[in-house]
């Protein structure tokens, strides 16, 4: 009857659960967050003086022609350098003109966007682009998408 008993109680007891090295060693089993300090925005694999001239440009061409398309992460870090153009434009200052001037290479355009912007974006409070997806490159199968001004 003890045995009996005994053998019951083995059967009700919890096993230990085996410990499985991809479980223990996941971060987010382990409770380790990395903290991505400084880190604003993507490098677009360029140094630094490339990436801010490959931004400003195409800055520049998308106040231009209000559309354009290139890859999708360039698109993603493009709106915000757009929207910051838009939002200067919107003050309307002379210290924000000569900001915009200082980034966008075309001085009449940053003229025309200065003149264009309180009237069409005023009442926005951000958010002045939009990007859609438009698929892949067929050359090297990049996803492509296009920002458009609203």
């Amino acid at each position: 009857m003890l045995t009996a008993c005994v053998a019951l109680a083995g059967a009700f007891a919890p096993m230990a659960a085996p410990l499985s090295r991809t479980v223990a060693a996941s971060p987010a089993c382990s409770g380790i967050v990395m903290i991505r300090h400084a880190n604003k925005l993507k490098k677009l694999n360029r140094p630094a003086d490339q990436r801010k001239a490959l931004l400003r440009g195409l800055t520049t061409e998308l106040i231009r022609h209000g559309r354009i398309k290139t890859t999708t992460i360039r698109c993603k870090e493009l709106r915000k350098t757009t929207d910051h153009m838009v939002t200067l434009a919107k003050d309307g200052s002379l210290h924000a003109r000569r900001q915009a001037l200082g980034y966008v290479y075309d001085k009449s355009l940053v003229h025309a966007l200065f003149e264009q912007a309180p009237e069409r974006y005023g009442e926005r409070n951000g958010g002045y682009t939009r990007v859609l997806s438009d698929g892949f490159r067929r050359g090297d199968n990049a996803a492509m998408a296009t920002i458009e001004l609203l």
